[in-house]
């Protein structure tokens, strides 16, 4: 039997293809791991998966409520019984808002400041954000935490309190 250098002496190419074949990394799909997210993506291993999941009962289901939209229908909301009023404002219990529709396995109702603020408003939820209880306070209205949100805080100082002792 004859080598196979013998065999492929006289033909152009020795068997790999046209003559463009072999000219650089662009027949193979570039170098290295190029085209690993793109072309060649079947032939590496998952990507984007870095990380852990939190166990479900460390997680916290937080629905929020946005400012504006408390603002704006506070005069609906008092209509409807979900609001009272109070003076100029109105006093709002924003998990009785909130919950409305939804299932009962919330945890955390947090108010975030989002849009502006005309009526004077007393709140009642579980968290709120730094620019909600600013705009809500400058209206002339409060923020006042419920009992599961006081908790929550407190859980969060006594966990932030033990880092900077450790230190």
């Amino acid at each position: 039997m004859t080598s196979k250098k013998k065999r492929q002496r006289g033909t152009r190419t020795h068997g790999g293809g046209t003559q463009k074949n072999r000219r650089g990394a662009g027949h193979r799909g570039g170098r290295g791991n190029a085209g690993s997210r793109k072309h060649e993506m079947h032939h590496h291993g998952p990507w984007d998966k870095h990380g852990f999941t939190r166990p479900e009962d460390v997680q916290e289901n937080v629905l929020e409520a946005d400012l504006q939209k408390l603002d704006e229908d506070a005069a609906l909301l008092a209509a409807e019984g979900l609001a009272e009023e109070e003076g100029d404002g109105y006093r709002i219990d924003v998990r009785d808002v909130v919950e409305d529709g939804h299932d009962d396995d919330i945890d955390v109702v947090k108010v975030l400041g989002d849009g502006q603020v005309r009526n004077e408003l007393h709140l009642l939820a579980d968290a709120f954000s730094g620019a909600a209880a600013t705009k809500v306070e400058d209206a002339g209205g409060s923020t006042e935490l419920t009992v599961s949100g006081k908790r929550r805080v407190e859980e969060t100082d006594k966990d932030t309190g033990d880092d900077e002792n450790e230190s």
